[in-house]
């Protein structure tokens, strides 16, 4: 679009020069239409200023959106290995205490059959005095 008016408005400027106007309504006609051409190559040189500048700041934008989202991801993930580490922690120490307890009703039932034996062993000793 903007090499289309820049190419009318050359063409505008070739077609007056070409033009010989000896009235004084024809070239003050030329001379505004003159001015109009210069006026669109400058709107047409703005234009294209603002679409770079436009396209800049889309850059940016898209720039600063992935960083906050790759911060995001960074953040997401690090939470996630901290739960992950306070599970595991969780169920070491679940494990940890089955465990225990599990020695402990050992160690109980250790302590009642050595208990049962001894008991028997005093009752055998008992029978065995009697003869």
């Amino acid at each position: 679009m903007n090499k289309k008016l820049s190419i009318l408005a050359a063409a505008a400027v070739f077609a007056l020069s070409a033009c010989t106007n000896e009235t004084p309504t024809a070239q003050n006609e030329a001379a505004e239409a003159e001015a109009a051409a210069q006026e669109a190559g400058a709107a047409a040189a703005d234009a294209v200023d603002a679409a770079g500048d436009a396209a800049a700041q889309s850059v940016d934008a898209a720039a600063a959106a992935t960083g906050e989202a790759a911060a995001e991801v960074g953040n997401a993930v690090e939470d996630a290995t901290d739960e992950a580490r306070a599970a595991a922690n969780e169920a070491t120490a679940d494990a940890a205490a089955a465990t225990a307890e599990a020695a402990d009703a050992t160690a109980d039932k250790a302590q009642e059959i050595a208990d049962d034996a001894e008991a028997a062993a005093a009752e055998a000793d008992a029978e065995a005095d009697k003869y």
